[in-house]
């Protein structure tokens, strides 16, 4: 599907009917009665109806109870599944239900721990959203929990699962670019929702929202709709910029350049210069990173439309890598002409280095020189969230590995968490993996 000027947000929000077009166009076996997958939805937010709208029309999964603490979203959920879908305020309940064989689950960041050991805890598999974790000392609780019980752990992060990111990386793979050199990425937006400024539901209210609860653990705060709509805007909540939109970066160039490690450094700027709602996370964060040595650098902007997109450098030329495709722009890696540094030359000098130059350099007469060819290539659609669920599920069933365990999850989340704490900190921060925490 080529790009007609949609936002991708607009994108996301077109029927769930087009999205299913998936670009690896999956089409598996048919599963037999004993064979189907069996969820509980935990979370059907505006990332979790998606999610629950994507994975009902996988072949052989279904959905057989949601959770969430508001009760609008029980309604929602039974108009995306089914009127008499089971539905609950207490997530319990679904790890404690025998009858389903795993958890799809969207809820705020700072939920995400909690619900992921008490799931593998409970021998539920569990997909959860990015970012995994909500700081690092949450991410390293969830690798552990996930080693300890051997369940399954997949990460939302669906950059993953793009076709896109596997064809750069096959070419990097390759040698096409050469060394890679430095990478570079950057993702904008302009618009009220795009930074967060969600409406809340009208009729929210203590009485059919658990407001305590969806707290959690964070200092308790009289009710607000608009804190539970736009939770991302705060750090006690949410990741922020960091967590939302820098996680899609970090996670595709980790699958493309083939890191699968937190970064060894990170140093952050940014500020609030937009949206000055009261908000305490920044709206525009710009990062550095030190990975083994490989320079990354990254620009997140909620104040200016910028398409997500990489140029990764390498010695034999340019990759841009953008949601939509990707092209490689070759360079030799030579001179062209007679180096410059010999005008420092006296003239007879500089003559006969230039005349053996196109001596040695120049094409023969009736040669051709090479040109050099750009390569460009179309993904057939963007949408890699159905690809990523289908493998989460299928791994389910099969217990094959994931595309994004709690291991990649959590460093990719790492270098979100590095960024968050280097901008606070307002130092350079190092990832110490001796005492598995971050330090100025």
């Amino acid at each position: 599907m080529k790009n007609k000027g949609y936002s991708r947000r607009e994108f996301l929000g077109m029927s769930a009917a087009a999205a299913g077009a998936s670009l690896l166009k999956i089409s598996p076996r048919p599963a037999s009665a004993s064979d189907r997958i069996r969820f509980g939805m935990i979370g059907v937010g505006m990332q979790g109806h998606w999610l629950l709208s994507e994975s009902i029309t996988l072949p052989g999964v279904e959905c057989a109870a949601a959770c969430d603490l508001y009760d609008g979203r029980h309604v929602l959920a039974r108009e995306i599944v089914r009127p008499d879908l089971p539905v609950t305020r207490r997530y319990q309940e679904l790890l404690d239900n025998k009858d389903i064989d795993c958890i799809v689950a969207a809820v705020p960041d700072h939920w995400h721990k909690q619900v992921v050991v008490d799931a593998v805890s409970a021998g539920k598999d569990i997909y959860c959203e990015k970012p995994m974790s909500h700081s690092a000392a949450d991410g390293v609780a969830m690798v552990d929990a996930a080693k300890r019980t051997g369940r399954i752990v997949q990460i939302g992060s669906q950059r993953v699962s793009s076709q896109i990111c596997a064809k750069a990386r096959e070419l990097i793979s390759q040698g096409t670019i050469g060394d890679v050199m430095l990478v570079e990425g950057w993702l904008g937006r302009n618009d009220p929702t795009g930074a967060w400024q969600y409406p809340p539901p009208p009729d929210l209210s203590p009485q059919n929202l658990d407001w305590d609860t969806w707290q959690g653990t964070v200092p308790k705060r009289p009710f607000d709709p608009s804190l539970f709509a736009r939770w991302r805007c705060w750090k006690e909540y949410g990741t922020g910029v960091a967590g939302d939109l820098l996680v899609h970066l970090i996670s595709g160039m980790m699958v493309m350049v083939g890191i699968n490690a937190p970064p060894k450094q990170a140093s952050a700027v940014g500020g609030i210069r937009r949206w000055k709602d009261g908000r305490n996370m920044p709206d525009v964060h710009a990062v550095v990173y030190d990975y083994d040595g490989l320079p990354v650098y990254m620009r997140l902007n909620l104040g200016t439309e910028m398409p997500e997109t990489y140029r990764i450098q390498g010695s034999k030329g340019v990759l841009e890598v953008t949601e939509f495709g990707l092209s490689f722009v070759p360079q030799s890696g030579k001179d062209t002409a007679p180096s410059y540094y010999t005008g420092s030359f006296p003239r007879a000098m500089r003559e006969a280095y230039a005349a053996k130059w196109h001596q040695d350099n120049d094409p023969k007469p009736g040669e051709l020189r090479a040109m050099p060819e750009t390569i460009s290539f179309s993904g057939p659609d963007y949408d890699d969230v159905r690809p990523h669920l289908w493998t989460y599920f299928e791994a389910v069933r099969t217990r094959r590995p994931v595309v994004e365990d709690a291991v990649f999850g959590h460093h990719a989340a790492l270098a979100c968490h590095m960024a968050n704490e280097s901008y606070f900190r307002g130092s350079s921060v190092r990832w110490d993996e001796a005492s598995k925490t971050i330090k100025s």
